[in-house]
């Protein structure tokens, strides 16, 4: 953060590597696994917090494509309360993408190696994972302040969608 370095608890997941299973909530507060995504490809957007200039580019980014991708399925997880991220996607008119929230006990954070524990928020990262659990897929932003790398993202997504 800031050309301070901070350790990120959990593994660094690799293009091959099976999606790991988590335990969140959504924008509603219902319950959400990797099961419940589960039957298309799929963008995981991690964010330190959507109130945040970078994190509000990223997620509106990706509500933006996902429009023009109806085989893709879009995620935006954060440590953001739930409550929090209803509020941000009515303000800033988000509606394409599901929310999930860490807040929890940090599951999502601790599997996919994105959570800063010494903050308690995740790193920006991005994970594109295909209908069978794979991920095909994977950047870990160095600094948290930085832009994730969107058209690869999404040239990925694209190609495993067939569109």
């Amino acid at each position: 953060m800031r050309g301070n370095p901070k350790d990120l608890y959990g593994p660094e997941l690799k293009a091959g590597d099976t999606a790991p299973d988590f335990s969140a909530v959504d924008a509603t507060m219902k319950a959400i696994t990797l099961a419940d995504t589960a039957g298309s490809v799929r963008i995981f957007s991690v964010v330190p917090s959507l109130d945040t200039p970078v994190c509000d580019m990223q997620t509106k980014r990706f509500n933006d494509a996902a429009s023009t991708l109806p085989n893709v399925k879009f995620y935006t997880i954060s440590m953001d309360l739930p409550f929090a991220m209803k509020r941000w996607c009515g303000a800033m008119g988000v509606d394409n993408l599901v929310m999930i929230s860490d807040h929890r006990n940090a599951s999502f954070g601790e599997a996919y190696g994105t959570l800063i524990p010494e903050l308690r928020i995740e790193c920006r990262a991005i994970f594109v994972i295909d209908a069978g659990n794979t991920i095909r897929y994977a950047e870990y932003v160095r600094e948290v302040a930085d832009h994730p790398d969107y058209e690869a993202t999404l040239a990925v997504a694209r190609e495993l969608a067939g569109e």
